[in-house]
């Protein structure tokens, strides 16, 4: 069976076997006829809060939150649809925040693609930088203590929006809504209280949990504190259109945005696999080997304990350059090294959780790597097996699994999110 991969921007092709094969991907989801049309009828007649019109007036100033660049985001289609439900409102009064979280801040030709010459000309776009304590005010703790320090620009704003989409999160349970404030938007010491290794660690940090999931309910409390006066979020498909858009409170809209996500892109399986395929969803998702591990990290739920998990990646950022990500795996000799260390006590580094996750998925399977934005020692040195053959290596993994070995397909990678029954 030929089996298109989401690669890069042009995707992979490969040729796999027939036999005890299991392709997983998310239901397919239709593309709105009219996104604008959508996205207004969305914000006029929203979910648990005043429509937009109620709450603005001018003279205000509005802060929107936006995702990064490693984000599919449709920036521009969820701020003009904001836009014009502000009519009273002049650009040179909003402010757009990019919710980088820890990651660098976008370059400039980066925020033209993401939000276009017209916005930028308009509109004064701010890079969130969680290292600059100049640029962040503290909050108050949450009730389980985590520092809450935001962006302070954000926080005097009259009126603050958030923007995002929702999917599956690896650790977090859901993205869009919430975190759109923290860690979006939040400095680096509440970014890492929030991913420490304890929180990381729980079994409900992990795909389709919000509640009782430590890292989400620590981030639901911090956009109370903060007090958001709306939120836009979209679901997306895999050629990263708009399928339904939710407005209104930023819990209460997330909420459902959640319900219909896991609705199309969790599927249940009954067995392991010996075998599993994924992807990092393509660009810009899979833009770094960082970013890829939440394709591994859908492999992982479905995967057997001792078997494969080859997941092709792009990389056409690398590591990447910046971010303790690298220099974290060059600091020890193995995946058991690294989570020994990251779980002592006073241990903390920044980009520590992904590691972290990546360690428990290669305690649990052999994780192989095709990519041709890494060379083979720089995949090494990141404990991974480097390869450049997908379909020869899974057919290897197959052989060695033995006669009646299974293999599952993710060719979207965290866009579909398998579960065992019972799980």
């Amino acid at each position: 069976m030929r089996v298109r991969l989401d690669y890069g921007t042009e995707g992979l092709d490969v040729e796999l076997p027939d036999e005890r094969l299991t392709v997983i991907e998310p239901m397919a989801r239709p593309a709105v006829p009219d996104a604008a049309a959508t996205l207004t009828t969305a914000i006029r007649s929203p979910i648990g809060c005043a429509p937009l019109r109620q709450q603005v007036r001018k003279g205000q100033r509005v802060a929107i939150s936006v995702c990064d660049i490693t984000r599919a985001q449709p920036r521009r289609e969820q701020l003009k649809a904001l836009f014009d439900e502000m009519p009273d409102i002049p650009r040179s009064d909003i402010t757009i925040f990019i919710a980088t979280g820890t990651h660098r801040s976008n370059t400039d030709a980066e925020l033209e693609r993401m939000l276009g010459r017209d916005i930028l000309s308009t509109c004064r776009v701010v890079n969130h930088d969680s290292r600059d304590a100049a640029t962040l005010a503290f909050v108050g703790h949450t009730a389980t203590g985590v520092p809450v320090h935001l962006n302070r620009e954000f926080l005097q704003a009259d009126i603050r929006i958030t923007t995002g989409f929702v999917e599956p999160h690896f650790f977090a349970g859901f993205s869009g809504g919430p975190k759109m404030v923290a860690p979006g938007l939040a400095g680096l010491e509440t970014v890492m209280t929030l991913h420490d290794a304890t929180r990381i660690g729980h079994p409900n940090a992990t795909w389709g949990i919000t509640e009782g999931n430590p890292v989400h309910d620590d981030v639901r409390e911090i956009a109370r504190m903060v007090g958001v006066h709306f939120a836009v979020d979209v679901t997306l498909n895999r050629e990263q259109q708009i399928t339904a858009a939710f407005a209104g409170d930023i819990l209460e809209q997330h909420r459902a945005a959640c319900r219909s996500a896991k609705d199309t892109a969790m599927r249940e399986v009954a067995q392991p696999f010996d075998v599993v395929l994924t992807t990092n969803s393509g660009y810009p998702l899979d833009q770094n080997l960082y970013q890829a591990v939440k394709g591994m990290s859908a492999a992982a739920k479905i995967v057997k304990h001792g078997g494969t998990i080859v997941c092709a990646s792009e990389c056409r950022d690398g590591l990447p350059s910046h971010g303790s990500y690298g220099a974290i795996l060059a600091s020890q000799p193995t995946p058991e090294a690294l989570l020994a260390m990251i779980n002592t006590p006073g241990y903390s580094t920044p980009d520590q959780w992904q590691v972290q996750v990546q360690s428990q998925i290669q305690l649990k399977a052999q994780v192989l790597v095709k990519t041709s934005g890494l060379s083979a020692s720089e995949i090494s040195a990141a404990h991974f097996t480097p390869i450049d053959d997908v379909a020869t290596t899974v057919q290897q993994a197959l052989t060695r699994a033995g006669s009646a070995a299974t293999l599952c397909v993710l060719p979207q990678g965290p866009q579909t999110i398998p579960y065992l029954v019972g799980s």
